[in-house]
């Protein structure tokens, strides 16, 4: 019987300019869906888990646009609440060389965002649940928002469910000092952490040493000793990070660690040159989901994760629309990019 694993956030519109055109001269966008938790659901689907997501958009027909994405790619919309007016739009500008990606928000009073806990049944969303993840996006979106997450994960504890977080935070939707309060009061009730250094920094106040990312630099023995602080402090069973040297817009490094409060792990190291970043982080926590939740040893996670998150970056929109044989051919070694025929 496949794992049910459930994901919470806010699906939103994405507009891009073509062809890497900038805002100020294109005269067309192209329209997908996406955030953080429904591209994990995506993914999870897509691997063969019992994936649902939950959200509350309105009942109008760019609403229905959005749960049919979800529906396109096999995730389960059961628990999606119908209400509110609007769908939050995210406009998206992709770099390339020296010239770095642009995101404008236009999210405020989204359905989500104003959503009741009364809305959602919660002992029946996590009744049978293996695995409920979230990101640090949703209760910055609004108080209203916080307070939905943290219902979710009562909830979730109280089913006895293993919950992950992506620390995920974004300047434009909160300050540090209200994310960090509220993130911090939230960790009580996680297991696997995953952030990278800013997040873990900004969100709970640790640091790496000297890393600096903007340099392609990366100080592995920093992150060892924050990893062991936020096992200490807050009891994690696993603490996990994407690292990602960015040489430009265009070309980076990425891998990954994690710590299991025995054993740091560091996986192999992918060069990429990037299609589409948006989703790398959500399509690494979906891959570490999935190889945790069906019992790989966590170094085969890591590797799992850190393959399907490079595969990501070669793929247009927000979802990473990839097999589990495509992941496990390339974390096995195969980065030909040959013809499979």
């Amino acid at each position: 019987m496949a794992k049910k694993v459930v994901t919470m956030g806010e699906l939103m519109l994405r507009l891009s300019p073509p062809n890497y055109l900038r805002f100020v001269q294109t005269d067309s966008f192209k329209a997908v869906f996406g955030g953080g938790e429904a591209n994990v659901a995506v993914s999870l689907a897509n691997y063969g888990l019992d994936s649902y997501y939950v959200t509350k958009l309105p009942e109008h027909h760019i609403g229905q646009a959005a749960v049919n994405s979800l529906r396109r790619y096999g995730v389960k919309t059961d628990y999606i609440a119908r209400g509110g007016d609007r769908v939050g739009i995210y406009y998206a500008e992709t770099g390339a060389s020296v010239r770095p990606s642009q995101v404008i928000y236009d999210r405020a009073n989204s359905a989500i965002a104003e959503a009741d806990i009364a809305d959602f049944d919660f002992d029946a969303i996590f009744a049978g649940a293996d695995w409920f993840h979230w990101t640090g996006i949703t209760p910055a979106i609004s108080d209203k928002a916080a307070e939905l997450t943290e219902a979710a994960l009562q909830a979730a504890k109280k089913h006895g469910v293993t919950v992950s977080v992506d620390l995920n935070y974004r300047k434009k939707l909160w300050s540090p000092e209200k994310a960090r309060r509220i993130m911090t009061h939230l960790m009580q009730y996680v297991d696997v952490c995953i952030g990278n250094e800013e997040d873990a920094e900004i969100t709970l106040g640790f640091k790496p040493g000297k890393s600096d990312v903007t340099k392609g630099e990366l100080d592995l023995e920093g992150y060892k000793d924050i990893f062991k602080q936020m096992k200490d402090k807050f009891g994690f069973k696993y603490v996990g990070s994407t690292l990602r040297e960015s040489y430009s817009a265009s070309d980076n490094g990425w891998s990954a660690m994690i710590y299991d409060g025995n054993e740091f792990y560091r996986s192999k190291v992918y060069k990429l040159h990037i299609v589409d970043r948006v989703g790398g982080g959500d399509s690494f926590a979906a891959g570490l989901i999935y190889g945790l939740v069906t019992g790989k040893p966590v170094g085969e996670a890591l590797e799992f994760a850190v393959a399907a998150s490079a595969l990501k970056h070669t793929i247009h929109g927000d979802y990473n629309l990839v097999t589990v044989d495509e992941v496990e051919r390339l974390a096995g070694g195969d980065a030909s990019g040959r013809v499979q025929r």
